[in-house]
């Protein structure tokens, strides 16, 4: 091999570990934002080229087809993930990748309450922050046929739990979700019901575990609350049962219940109407719809709040009147039977 030769091997040999240093230094420095945190949003099936675009448009300044070489050349292009991922001040080319490959996304999370009703659970989804509010506008007809729920009351229908998304997933998305956990809990509740439950359907579970859920003040009394409302159903008692007369009477509840409210007729009024109201009043949880399809084993007919959020139960109108009176003597509203 003459000198010469060997002189151009050198510099290209020279070259190439300079440019691969350069390489090194390029995937490892900080990438330049145009704010502290960048948001990228990446939908499946989105090529590889078009995750280097997306990369870019969000806010990071670099050139695509250099960010894009870079995802083909670590062999790790088909590993990356479509999802919702942050991209913040220090990070590198090779977090980037990592973020992509790993689907390190960004989660925000929304909490739905326990004996929270529609309503409660719309304003909640509204203000959840960096949801797609895209049930904004959409009557709860629309929403429940969108959901492939047609026909069916939103109420009672969609799972208190704490939901994670990403940043931009769609609101009426997470509805699904919520919709799908609740008939998972309520069908799993209705397979293990007890023998001979006053209810007739699932249906009826649901809308008894909401009215569970509104009147517990403690977990304990649930499945005796419960009780209450089966032996009521069983011997054609109405159930009057306050909460569903204040779900009756909408925004135009006060705050205070009273007398005449009870003697005024509506579908959901269990003073004036024997039976189960028509729709559920609430999101009831996990332990609400086992109660109503477990009820504790009593002939308890009536129960009275004592104060400090446990109930007396009663068999009887003669010791539920004395419950009223020792617990509840202060409340001019309190002495009507539940």
């Amino acid at each position: 091999m003459t000198r010469h030769v060997k002189q151009i091997l050198g510099t290209l040999v020279c070259a190439l570990v300079l440019a691969a240093g350069a390489a090194a230094w390029w995937v490892l420095r900080p990438l330049p934002l145009n704010a502290p945190t960048v948001d990228v949003s990446i939908e499946p099936q989105t090529p590889v080229r078009g995750i280097a675009q997306l990369v870019v448009t969000s806010g990071v300044h670099i050139d695509p087809d250099v960010l894009y070489v870079f995802f083909r050349a670590s062999g790790q292009s088909r590993k990356l993930r479509a999802g919702s991922y942050e991209i913040t001040q220090g990070n590198t080319a090779l977090d980037v990748l990592r973020k992509l490959t790993r689907g390190e996304e960004s989660l925000k999370a929304v909490t739905l309450v326990e004996g929270w009703t529609w309503r409660q659970f719309r304003a909640a989804l509204a203000k959840a922050e960096g949801l797609k509010h895209d049930s904004a506008g959409l009557t709860d007809e629309a929403i429940m046929t969108t959901l492939g729920l047609s026909g069916m009351a939103p109420e009672g229908r969609f799972y208190p739990d704490t939901y994670t998304y990403g940043k931009g997933s769609s609101e009426v998305h997470l509805m699904q979700r919520a919709a799908k956990a609740m008939n998972h809990h309520l069908s799993e509740a209705w397979t293990q019901r007890a023998p001979n439950v006053a209810l007739q359907s699932a249906e009826d579970a649901l809308i008894l575990a909401s009215i569970v859920e509104k009147e517990s003040g403690r977990e304990s009394d649930r499945t005796m609350i419960s009780s209450v409302f089966h032996n009521r159903l069983r011997i054609g008692m109405p159930l009057q049962t306050d909460p569903t007369v204040i779900y009756g009477l909408g925004e135009s509840f006060d705050g205070n219940l009273r007398r005449a409210d009870l003697r005024t007729d509506h579908p959901w009024n269990t003073y004036t109407r024997k039976g189960l109201p028509p729709t559920p009043i609430a999101m009831p949880g996990r332990n609400a719809l086992k109660a109503a399809v477990s009820p504790a084993n009593s002939q308890a007919l009536y129960f009275v709040a004592r104060g400090d959020g446990s109930s007396q139960f009663s068999d009887t109108l003669d010791a539920h009147n004395t419950a009223v009176n020792r617990y509840q003597r202060s409340s001019s509203s309190a002495a009507q039977a539940k």
